[in-house]
């Protein structure tokens, strides 16, 4: 990985070091915020490299990271981990303040019917990208109307809607709002004309307290 060496054990070292610190890895040392959403996909924080070998345990064949962060510390370890442990690991970048566009929920869907189960899906907290691709692997792989799978958008996983990660739940509340009793699908919605994610961004307003809470306190990424 640039500028991690994960061949060395001083290069690991190293990397760990910064993971450790700059990645706040030390917060998940004993805490996962790990959640089974069916028997087949659980929903959790960035793993340590020894916690994925335990999740690999318990059947884990395929991960899923969702944080991008190619050049990053956490980045290179859970590659390496994944490499020696011979799980499969898949990177589906998705963000936690933006409305996310048709291909990428289009992206979501596919990627739900073709990854190889059981598998891991993380983001860093595990509350808000994790919380997001949760409500659409409910609706698109285990058939759940949307009003149900925004279940996964609750503060039992941390997730916070009323700072700025709250444009994640009012994409789907506009959803409920304005195509629902349309009679169109999530999906026609988001391919139609209608679903505009620069104008429902903008339409969206995050509460002041919910915004020091999580840009401020938690400094969510």
């Amino acid at each position: 990985m640039p500028g991690y060496d994960t061949t060395t054990r001083w290069g690991r070292f190293r990397t760990y070091l910064s993971y450790l610190w700059n990645d706040h890895a030390y917060l998940r040392l004993g805490f996962k915020n790990d959640h089974w959403i069916s028997p087949e996909l659980v929903r959790t924080n960035q793993p340590w490299p020894h916690q994925l070998a335990a999740w690999k345990k318990q059947g884990i064949k395929t991960v899923i990271n969702l944080r991008g962060g190619f050049d990053g510390s956490f980045y290179a370890l859970e590659k390496y981990a994944c490499d020696k442990l011979g799980l499969k690991m898949v990177d589906f970048v998705i963000t936690s303040r933006e409305v996310p566009i048709k291909e990428r929920v289009l992206g979501a869907r596919d990627l739900f019917e073709t990854i190889e189960y059981p598998a891991l899906m993380h983001c860093k907290s595990g509350a808000d990208r994790a919380g997001i691709m949760s409500v659409l692997y409910a609706h698109y792989r285990l058939g759940l109307p949307i009003e149900a799978a925004m279940e996964q958008l609750s503060f039992k996983y941390l997730h916070i809607k009323q700072g700025k990660t709250g444009v994640l739940d009012y994409t789907f509340e506009r959803y409920l709002a304005d195509a629902a009793p349309k009679g169109l699908t999530f999906t026609q919605w988001v391919e139609s004309p209608d679903y505009d994610p620069v104008k429902i961004k903008a339409d969206f307003r995050a509460g002041m307290i919910g915004g020091i809470v999580t840009e401020g306190l938690l400094r969510r990424e």
